[in-house]
């Protein structure tokens, strides 16, 4: 049992005392007596000397007047229970602590148990319907064993109140932390995120001053080996985890593996999830900690939803995949039938790409424009082979028609749902825009003109240049850097000129990379 005495009264405060799980204290229950009268302290710390409650002693922290107690409770928000006195230096000491508790600290976890020697000064009926206590005692009543049980009663229920506002916490984490995992792109993105949360999971509660190693096992084809690793095991990634743990730990890993499911012991958590194309993960964590069964619980909870978050995922990739096959299907079916190969919409999706990263696009944004772009050309679709490719300059009225393509592709696509073919229905009517605003089909100008359509516009006439067509040879490099930069502010985008020339080596690079 300890005792700790507030000589001196600290300032009131106003701040906003709202139990914060993390500092419920470990090792004894706090109790505040709060009575002017020092016999009351003697009395009640000699009645409670040796009372226990689930493994845990008794810490007293002694009051004498208003400013003490609140003073303690301030600073101790992990209280359990306050023994108040309802009069001290004023009739009513005790209700205008309680007041302050509830109303300014909003410490509503604390349980208050009134204790008075002139129960007329303060009737129970009223105190109880006008003020949030938790019981109301008359001191002569309170005998050793009525104290204990009032005591074991209180705790009980401070203990119950405490563990749903962690479960209330751990399930908005789980909520929380589930959610973010869909800010990744890649799985080891997802897995890295996953340990990350559980880490917190784990870590929260009695556990937050405990050091945690963390290891990352995957398997694929039937073999083990450790993908990632912090603390202790930082040293041990690339390793097969028999050459790393003894043979207990070796036992759990294989048995979590086999029955695809969570295993604790008093010094491991291993935390099983399944990734993509049969890949499983283990996520194991030691450390000096202590889960308690909630803590089990939130940890289960949060593996099961990451496994369907990447079941979720993994299907939306597959559908990506497919979507991005099929937009590229019809994009060089187009480019075929003018007697383009398919590289070229490949090409211009990577030119795109270079550009948008430069400009600082999102990684959604990145990956949308990549899908979207090899439909800048979807229109020509609408245009007779005599014009599409006719291998000398088109007259005016074949260029009138060949210019209708930008609004065909457009009126095909804009009325789909999907992202993507809403993309590409404002690359293909946009693209053939320029900057000063004599390009087509709306004659736009400046940035009216979409950027998707302002980056599509410089890839697609530099790929048109520097590589051969039915109706011309490629161009030297020297020769299309000379075009661009005379038509820097007048056909295309400026930033998107100058970072044309900031990456020239990259597209190269592209060039050569997706060569016809």
């Amino acid at each position: 049992m300890d005792r700790i005495a507030f000589a001196k009264p600290l300032p009131r405060t106003e701040d906003n005392n709202t139990l914060n799980e993390n500092e419920i204290t470990t090792g004894c229950w706090k109790i505040i007596i709060s009575d002017d009268e020092e016999q009351v302290h003697k009395i009640t710390e000699l009645a409670l000397s040796h009372f226990e409650f689930e493994g845990k002693t008794i810490q007293f922290i002694s009051a004498f007047n208003i400013d003490q107690t609140i003073a303690a409770i301030t600073e101790n928000p992990d209280t359990a229970i306050i023994l108040q006195d309802v009069v001290m230096e004023t009739d009513n000491a005790g209700l205008d602590i309680v007041h302050f508790i509830r109303q300014t600290l909003h410490n509503k976890h604390v349980r208050i148990i009134l204790r008075t020697g002139q129960p007329g000064q303060a009737p129970e009926r009223q105190v109880i319907v006008d003020y949030d206590i938790n019981d109301y005692k008359e001191k002569t009543e309170l005998t050793s064993q009525k104290l204990f049980t009032l005591i074991y009663s209180s705790l009980r229920s401070y203990r119950d109140i405490i563990n749903i506002e962690r479960n209330k916490s751990g399930l908005q984490r789980v909520i929380d932390y589930t959610s973010e995992v869909f800010r990744h792109d890649s799985e080891a993105d997802y897995i890295k995120s996953a340990q990350d949360k559980l880490s917190a999971l784990i870590l929260q509660g009695e556990n937050q001053l405990s050091s945690l190693s963390t290891v990352q096992i995957v398997k694929n084809n039937g073999q083990s080996v450790v993908q990632a690793a912090t603390g202790c095991y930082q040293h041990e990634i690339g390793k097969l985890p028999q050459q790393i743990f003894n043979n207990d730990t070796i036992k759990h890993i294989k048995s979590c593996f086999r029955h695809r499911k969570n295993l604790y012991t008093p010094e491991l958590c291993l935390a099983y999830l399944s990734g993509r194309n049969d890949s499983e993960y283990i996520l194991l964590f030691s450390g000096d900690f202590i889960l308690s069964q909630i803590d089990q619980s939130l940890i289960e909870l949060y593996s099961r939803q990451i496994t369907v978050v990447f079941d979720n995922l993994s299907l939306h990739k597959e559908i990506e995949k497919s979507q991005q096959e099929i937009v590229n299907i019809l994009g060089t079916s187009i480019e075929t039938r003018s007697k383009e190969t398919g590289n070229h919409i490949k090409r211009v999706a990577e030119f795109s790409v270079l550009l948008a990263r430069k400009l600082g696009f999102s990684s959604n944004k990145i990956c949308l424009l990549r899908l979207a772009s090899p439909l800048h050309d979807f229109g020509k679709i609408g245009i007779p082979d005599s014009i599409l490719n006719k291998p000398g300059k088109l007259d005016k009225d074949e260029w009138d028609i060949m210019m209708t393509h930008a609004r065909i592709g457009y009126d095909m696509l804009i009325h789909s749902d999907s992202d993507i073919l809403q993309a590409g229905a404002i690359i293909s009517h946009e693209h053939h825009e320029k900057w000063n605003g004599s390009g087509y089909p709306q004659g736009k100008k400046g940035e009216d003109i979409h950027i998707y359509g302002r980056i599509t516009a410089v890839a697609d006439v530099f790929d048109a240049l520097a590589c051969k067509r039915c109706y011309k040879d490629a161009w030297k490099i020297e020769d299309i850097l000379t075009f661009f930069s005379e038509q820097r502010g007048q056909h295309f985008d400026p930033t998107l000129v100058d970072i044309l020339f900031e990456e020239l080596e990259q597209f190269k690079e592209i060039l050569e990379l997706y060569k016809d």
